[in-house]
């Protein structure tokens, strides 16, 4: 069992907000510690690339202050155009060729130049006994992007222990957190990416980030409605309502929301052309875009499939005194990948 003080602090640095997560291990669960966001200034992160540190560096350090964490062992998680992640199929090979061959072979799978990369696999469980292929999960970061973010974190005195990708971050705190090794197809849906990675078996056969989120819907409704974003996010969210604009406003959220599902379906239906015989069983949301009002019904409509909304913190235990359950609930969808980092332990 892991040392109550060896779980790192997941940080996750989305283009809209930092979102911060602290747990330890409790018997053969997790106790929340530490939970909270804090939003960065428009263009300080874009397409997971890091465009203003010192932004960024100060909401994670304020953000750390007020949370009181004095831990300083971290992991981020990255996505965008920067990162690629591919399943490739290959002859089968021991582990010393393999390695040899991806150091070698991998710049015909990427679009980038392998000297600029980090690289990392992940070999697939075999389909059958008698499969003569090897299936490899193939990851490539390009250094100048995860070297700005790993520069940034040092400047505040802070050690990154682990550079992961969202949608494996994700996958990790779901099969915690679920116990269950069910086909699922895992949707976060942040301000301004979408992330699927499709389970099967307990393996992710497919991830993709896609250049859509919630805040375009935002922006939608505050450029058609003359209102302000604090306004728009209210009524994106069902929480404030507008009844002399509705069409308008059912035509925004029926367009965008209309793009969504499509890159969804997309994703399940190369899946089920992929594996005919392993039905998905459900579809799990997550992120702040999965909290738009009337979505997670669409998508269930859309593709057929049991819709859960996912709460990392459903079945861990918390200081109800230190936190309102309340808020929890209202926060956990968009702290989903921060918890996928934070039951991580420190290699060293």
């Amino acid at each position: 069992m892991a040392r109550k003080d060896n779980l790192i602090v997941g940080v996750d640095i989305g283009s809209h907000a930092v979102k911060i997560c602290q747990l330890q291990r409790s018997g053969k669960g997790y106790k929340l510690i530490a939970l909270g966001s804090a939003t960065i200034p428009p263009g300080a992160v874009e397409d997971g690339v890091l465009q203003d540190p010192e932004e960024v560096s100060k909401a994670i350090a304020s953000l750390l202050k007020n949370l009181k964490i004095k831990a300083t062992k971290i992991g981020i998680s990255i996505s965008g155009y920067s990162v690629i992640v591919k399943k490739i199929s290959l002859e089968k090979m021991d582990d010393s060729a393999l390695d040899d061959y991806i150091k070698s072979e991998a710049e015909q799978y990427i679009p980038f130049d392998v000297e600029d990369v980090y690289l990392d696999y992940q070999k697939l469980p075999p389909k059958s006994s008698t499969d003569e292929r090897l299936d490899i999960m193939l990851v490539a970061a390009k250094k100048e992007v995860v070297n700005d973010y790993l520069s940034m974190l040092q400047n505040i005195k802070l050690e990154t222990v682990l550079v992961d990708v969202d949608g494996f971050a994700l996958e990790n705190i779901w099969e915690t957190v679920s116990g269950t090794v069910a086909n699922v197809a895992l949707v976060d849906i942040g301000a301004s990416k979408m992330n699927i990675n499709i389970i099967s078996n307990g393996v992710s056969v497919l991830a993709r980030d896609i250049v859509v989120g919630s805040e375009q819907l935002t922006e939608q409704l505050a450029n058609k409605l003359n209102v302000d974003l604090a306004s728009a996010e209210k009524i994106k969210l069902g929480k404030e309502l507008c009844q002399d604009n509705q069409d308008e406003i059912t035509n925004i959220f029926n367009q965008t929301c209309t793009q969504w599902v499509l890159e969804i379906k997309k994703a399940i239906d190369l899946y089920f052309a992929n594996n005919p015989d392993s039905p998905l069983q459900s579809l799990v949301l997550s992120g702040g875009g999965s909290k738009v009002n009337g979505l997670a019904e669409y998508i269930g409509e859309e593709t057929g499939l049991n819709v859960i909304m996912f709460n990392p913190f459903e079945k861990m235990t918390y200081d109800e005194k230190k936190f309102d359950p309340d808020y929890i609930h209202l926060v956990a969808p968009e702290m989903t990948i921060a918890a996928g980092l934070a039951i991580r332990q420190s290699p060293f």
